[in-house]
This record gives C-alpha cells, structure tokens and sequence, in this order.
C-alpha cells in the first residue's frame, strides 16, 4: 500500500473537461463540468477562464456548494514584461479574478505568462527569450502583484512555468525563483508543462521546496512531445496532438511527484490538469474517473 500523502489536497478544473476560453462552442456548459468533476470524486476545483463559470459570487457558492465542491484558486494571465504601462491593464483583470477567489473562500492565485507565440495560430508575437530589461520588468512586476494581491484581497500568487512562455525551461525557472522574493511570489508548479519543457519536477521541488506553493497534475505522452520538439510544433496544435495524456501513461511519473511533495511538510493542493482543447463532450469524465483512481494508488 502507498503511504497516504495526507497533505495532498487533490482536485481537478476545467481545462481537464477542454475548457480554454470563457466562451466557445466547442466547450462543455459550466453546469456539466461541475456535475461531473463531483462525479469524479473531486472535492476540489479551480475557476478557469473568468467568465466560464458564474461569476455572481452568490451564485457560484450556491452551484458548487450543492455539489459538495469548493475552490482552491483563481487564474490571471499577465505580460509584466512589458513593464509598467500594462500596470494597469493587468490590475484591472487581476482585480475581478481576484475579487472572485477570495468571495469563494479560495487563496490562491494562479499567475501565468503571456505567450510568445500564439497557441491558435502559431505567429511568433515575441521573442522567446528576454532581455536583462524584460527579465528586471518581470520579476519587479511578479512581485508588486503579489503584495498588491495580498493586500488587497488576502491571496498568495503563484506563478505558473508553461510551455510558450518566457518561464518554461528549468534556466527560466530557475532564474525567475532566485530573482524574485519567496515572501511575495511562489511557484504553481505544473509537472506536465516542465516535463514539456526539459525539467524534472522531483528535481525542483526538493532544490526548491519553499516556493513550491501549488502543484497542476498533468503527464506528457514523450512520443509525441519528441515530434513536437523535433518540428518546432507550437503549443495549441500540441495539445490537439494528445501530447498530454492520461495517467499513468506519460511522464514524469506522479507518484514520486507527490511524495516529494508531501515531504515537503506542508499543505499543498494538486490539482489535475489534463489539457484537451477541444475535445469530445463525452470524452472527459471517464479519464477524469480513472484519473482520481490512479492518484488513489499513489495515496492521494
């Protein structure tokens, strides 16, 4: 029997069901997603997109109240590598995620990167390596966003690597940690996109155990993620690839995620992230299903 990760509080969220954008057709109604991911056996989820959910903070304790869930986290996206004439910008949709997270109890906030190249159409937008200026805008920004977000509305950032970003590979992340303040900016760190990305989860968590402040749960099918690498295969059509895949079939293995996580002696969320945009409607929760029973065998 594995030892039970008792600090381990697994969930799932809507891009495991397909979900990218507040709004598309291609996507599963809200009402369905929460039906099922409770289904699953999930006690916990992220918001997603904003707009994809109900926003009413009323509302949405209501619909996932009455289906025995609660809310680990809000997402943002952010470019504050642009530094400050986006300041505001970036506030302004920081501000009504926030705002949202914290009405539903939850205390994180999960911050990614804007992408250098567009996921949809694969045009390089920017550079995919920054400049000193860029990198000094990038962690100044990360920071006065976490004091401004806990500030104002009693949250913890955490800053998520993903892949077409300007924090992906390990040197990014690497260098990202050690120029920003562990007391204002953490790490969510996302097996599946630093897999994606050349890194090894085991590897950062126990050499950077006191910035991991969140964990997203996903595999990548290596076959696949070769292909991609080899051809230069831009993120979006990636993923329409199946280059993250169902448990246990990818990489890296979770179990040894989670242990490391676990021994880390703290209370830590993991939630499932499998993205599958678009995808079939019926095709989410029997994986979801299996999913919650692999992480079960890892003591989950």
């Amino acid at each position: 029997m594995p030892h039970a990760l008792d600090r381990i509080r697994v969930g799932s969220a809507p891009d495991s069901w397909g979900v990218w954008f507040p709004d598309d057709p291609q996507q599963v109604p809200w009402e369905r997603f929460l039906d099922e991911v409770a289904e699953a056996g999930y006690d916990w989820i992220e918001l997603g997109p904003y707009g994809y959910l109900p926003t009413d903070p009323a509302r949405l304790t209501e619909e996932v109240a009455r289906r025995g869930l609660k809310v680990s986290a809000g997402t943002v996206f952010t470019g504050l590598h642009r530094g400050p004439a986006v300041w505001d910008e970036t506030w302004a949709h920081v501000g009504q995620v926030a705002a949202l997270t914290q009405a539903m109890g939850a205390r994180h906030l999960v911050v990614i990167p804007s992408f250098w190249r567009d996921d949809k159409t694969a045009e390089i937008l920017e550079p995919p390596e920054l400049t000193a200026e860029q990198w000094a805008h990038l962690t100044k920004g990360m920071e006065r966003l976490g004091h401004e977000v806990r500030e104002r509305y009693g949250l913890d950032i955490v800053v998520h690597p993903h892949a077409d970003t300007h924090i992906d590979t390990e040197e990014h992340v690497e260098r990202f940690l050690d120029s920003t303040d562990s007391e204002l900016v953490n790490l969510c760190l996302d097996t599946g996109h630093y897999a994606y990305c050349g890194g090894d989860s085991v590897k950062l968590i126990e050499t950077y155990g006191e910035r991991i402040g969140y964990l997203h749960l996903k595999q990548v099918d290596p076959d696949i993620l070769a292909d991609v690498v080899a051809g230069g295969v831009p993120f979006g059509p990636a993923v329409r690839r199946g280059v993250m895949c169902e448990p246990p079939s990818g990489v890296p293995e979770l179990g040894p995620v989670l242990e490391a996580a676990q021994r880390l002696g703290v209370e830590l969320f993991a939630i499932v992230e499998q993205d599958m945009y678009p995808c079939e409607p019926d095709k989410p929760l029997p994986i979801a299903v299996r999913t919650r029973r692999f992480l079960r065998s890892c003591g989950a």
